[in-house]
């Protein structure tokens, strides 16, 4: 496991804070690949908006900020200067423009969008150029927006959380065809839709999420039929979910979340376990998941 993506907005600057300091404790910071994100410049918090309920994410004890987007030449640098100190690093491998998305900002989509075209932009390949950062994408929970920028400017890789999944195929038809084309590597997040597809469908109701929603009776079908056939092989929803995934050329890596030592090692068994042969053809052949859809027998 060498790879780490963090962001600003994450615990409010508290998981830059963490994970700089557990990189410099082992003394292991040249030894890995880190990603952080901009776009989001975090202030101090007041009374009337409290950091622990923002966006309605309740954060495990997080910084007293809050943030601000800005995604100009300005906003930019001082997000990724910050991130530097808060990590205590002079670089990243990957700079993630952070939610810049129709989806998430909606009616402000295009104000955020200029601020990217005007000199947002220009700030990320200037730091691409100097060496502070060694690749910049997008991170995001949308394919649409990549396209899009990526049509404008040039990208190197993209975090796309939740779109391509055992229960999300819609990226095979354009998307992954697209970036393949214009040299774009796809860093795959949110393998479980949020938490189904790791809990199943009979996890706790908190964690039986897709999209961060609870998962419709419609979703939960869908997931029962996939237990069904893992039963048959003998393996977990975790495995098959995370490997079909990686099994996509596109994808160069898989992003999973970890909250203690249990889920590292689970994380780790979903990647590394063998799957059976036949698995996959059984799921075509219950039309589980798409014909076209690539696969391997195992993590390579």
């Amino acid at each position: 496991m060498r790879y780490f993506d963090t962001a600003p907005l994450y615990g409010l600057g508290k998981s830059e804070h963490s994970l700089g300091h557990v990189l410099r404790v082992n003394g292991i910071i040249e030894d890995v690949v880190i990603s952080t994100k901009a776009g989001r410049i975090l202030k101090p918090a007041s009374r009337s908006k409290r950091a622990e309920s923002l966006y309605g994410i309740n954060w495990i004890d997080p910084l007293p900020y809050v943030d601000e987007y800005d995604y100009t030449y300005d906003g930019i640098m001082r997000s990724f200067e910050d991130s530097q100190q808060r990590m205590g690093v002079d670089g990243v491998d990957i700079l993630y423009l952070h939610d810049v998305s129709g989806v998430w900002h909606r009616d402000s989509y295009d104000l955020y969008l200029s601020q990217l075209r005007q000199s947002g932009y220009r700030a990320c390949d200037e730091l691409r150029s100097s060496g502070a950062v060694k690749a910049i994408g997008l991170g995001v929970n949308e394919t649409a927006s990549v396209l899009q920028v990526a049509a404008e400017f040039n990208l190197d890789c993209s975090l796309v959380a939740g779109r391509y999944t055992l229960l999300n195929h819609q990226p095979l038809e354009d998307f992954f065809p697209e970036a393949q084309r214009r040299g774009i590597a796809i860093i795959a997040g949110g393998v479980y839709n949020s938490g189904v597809l790791a809990e199943g469908s009979k996890g706790a109701a908190a964690v039986r999420t897709y999209d961060y929603q609870t998962a419709s009776p419609e979703i939960l079908k869908r997931v029962e039929a996939l237990e069904a056939v893992c039963g048959e092989f003998g393996i977990s929803l975790a495995t098959a979910a995370t490997q079909f995934v990686y099994s996509h050329p596109a994808v160069t890596a898989v992003v999973q979340g970890a909250l203690s030592t249990a889920h590292v090692e689970a994380n780790v068994k979903a990647i590394s376990e063998k799957i059976p042969p036949g698995f996959w053809s059984a799921l075509k052949a219950k039309s589980l998941i798409p014909e076209a859809a690539p696969i391997m027998t195992s993590a390579a």
